[in-house]
């Protein structure tokens, strides 16, 4: 993977730069850069599988930088790089696949770069071009997990609950608390999620059945998942329809 490093400051590019040369895996330094704008320049005309992105930096901080470099098409990963934790969560909003949190361990180092070895930018390619009709969105949401980041594919993702002012969303593998609303998740997919409830939005590609609840309603069967989720009389017509015709 062809990796971009930038940093307004020499000795800290220099030191993540030395760290990618110590750690195992197929990683080649594609350049550095010491602001966004040459970063975002930087990966429009040359080919960058991955930037590590620093958030301070004059004219164009990480954050617009990242904006921008993830409108690219096909979109190189970004990992952010901060002294600040509180700017990872925000940073997801731009479509940011991990961070990493200054002085940068080796080993965290290694560990983000193989989270986004996949997709390949091939696959990226083909995925940037299935999101023609909604551009902009994420292919992962992240949320801090028993004191670390998880990174959960939208494609592994079974459902949204809203649970007080947290969003628990369950995936294939157990699930994590998101800080978002339930409206805005609706808005970014509506093509991948249905809302069943005023409280839950289920995948379409999950739905199999509907049967009766104990308590004499309605509750909606999902592809790999035990729980059996209430389906609201208001949104019941929808999902009868969805699981009939398989259009909205």
């Amino acid at each position: 993977m062809k990796v971009l490093v930038v940093d307004d400051e020499s000795p800290a590019r220099q030191r993540l730069i030395r760290m990618l040369s110590e750690i195992s895996g197929s990683y080649e330094l594609a350049g550095e850069a010491a602001d966004g704008i040459e970063a975002v320049e930087h990966c429009r005309s040359k080919p960058v599988d991955v930037v590590l992105l620093d958030v301070q930096m004059p004219g164009m901080n990480g954050l617009e930088a990242a904006k921008e470099i993830t409108q690219i098409q096909p979109p190189p990963a970004v990992i952010l790089v901060t002294a600040y934790e509180q700017y990872a969560l925000a940073a997801f909003e731009h479509r940011v696949e991990d961070y990493l949190v200054k002085p940068v361990r080796r080993e965290r180092l290694q560990e983000a770069l193989e989270r986004v070895r996949v997709p390949t930018r091939p696959q990226r390619t083909t995925l940037s071009s299935k999101e023609d009709l909604y551009p902009g969105r994420r292919h992962f949401l992240s949320a801090h997990y028993r004191g670390g980041l998880q990174t959960v594919p939208i494609e592994n993702i079974i459902y949204f609950q809203a649970e007080h002012k947290y969003v628990t969303v369950r995936h294939t593998g157990g699930e994590i608390l998101v800080d978002e609303s339930l409206k805005s998740l609706e808005d970014e997919f509506p093509d991948l999620f249905v809302r069943i409830h005023r409280n839950a939005l289920v995948a379409k590609s999950r739905l199999s059945g509907l049967s009766k609840a104990p308590d004499g309603g309605v509750e909606v069967h999902l592809r790999e998942c035990p729980e059996h989720l209430p389906v609201s009389r208001r949104h019941l017509a929808d999902i009868r329809r969805w699981l009939r015709n398989g259009v909205d």
